[in-house]
């Protein structure tokens, strides 16, 4: 859709290049949402190609995931054998239920700014302690976990003129094992829940639920909990208000279907534990 109100595109190639953010600014990374449908509030886009962030950079210690990295880019990182956790990628690259050519421009940075619950970069970043670096409009940079980047429904820590940069992923995440779950009320429809549970080499259970839930909620367990504990600290920890409801699911089935596949992945995982 051509975006008719918009008078100026800014290219900057270096951060000091990045013009000071005014009323009617819009981050342009890969743009399938913004240009989805009319913008009439904006008259400027700042295009963030042009400053050439590496996609993907691997150490030591972790995985650097630039904002601009495009879901097909993610969905191709070539991932060593002791990564149990690299099919979690694939699968929720997956989740996105997109076409190719989305694939190949809608952004990791972009999913997570929506911050729309179903995101499946947020469920993934998110599961695997995933750190935002924010570039903030002010100056300077702040570092907060996915977990706590998004806040709600479409809303999360970024205050006008900041930019999302990175989100770091740590190595010792990616060698967990783990369950992945997921359901929509059509068979490639929106994903109205979806779970990923990890098991740490020392036995204890994490939980991040997504998609059912406004937010990202993450529990934790020391060791894997039996049927009931589960879902006693589920039902305690995410109160009604949390659940999400639109026309891809009402709150009382995405509760319903959030225990459910919470037990399948306690299950999975239970089952993957040595004797």
């Amino acid at each position: 859709m051509d975006l008719n109100t918009i008078t100026a595109v800014a290219h900057p190639q270096t951060r000091t290049q990045l013009p000071v953010w005014r009323a009617g600014d819009a981050w342009l990374a890969g743009g399938t949402w913004l240009f989805s449908e009319p913008q009439t509030h904006l008259a400027r886009l700042i295009d963030l190609t042009d400053l050439k962030w590496p996609a993907l950079t691997v150490t030591e210690s972790h995985v650097s995931i630039a904002a601009t990295c495009t879901i097909a880019e993610l969905d191709g990182l070539a991932c060593p054998p002791d990564w149990l956790a690299a099919p979690l990628i694939n699968q929720c690259c997956r989740a996105l239920l997109a076409s190719f050519k989305i694939w190949k421009t809608a952004t990791v940075g972009g999913n997570l700014c929506m911050s729309l619950p179903a995101g499946p970069m947020i469920s993934l970043t998110s599961a695997l302690d995933g750190v935002c670096t924010i570039w903030k409009a002010g100056g300077g940079e702040q570092k907060v976990p996915v977990l706590d980047f998004v806040t709600g429904n479409q809303r999360n820590r970024l205050t006008p003129g900041d930019l999302l940069r990175q989100i770091d992923i740590p190595i010792a995440a990616l060698r967990r094992r783990t369950a992945f779950r997921q359901i929509s009320l059509a068979p490639v429809g929106r994903s109205a829940a979806l779970l990923i549970g990890s098991l740490d080499i020392d036995g204890s259970l994490t939980l991040t639920v997504t998609a059912s839930t406004v937010r990202p909620i993450q529990l934790s367990f020391r060791k894997v909990p039996d049927a009931s504990a589960l879902r006693a600290a589920l039902m305690q920890q995410i109160t009604d208000d949390l659940y999400h409801t639109d026309i891809h699911g009402q709150p009382l089935w995405r509760k319903h279907m959030t225990l459910r596949l919470a037990e399948g992945i306690r299950s999975e995982l239970l089952g993957a534990m040595p004797p």
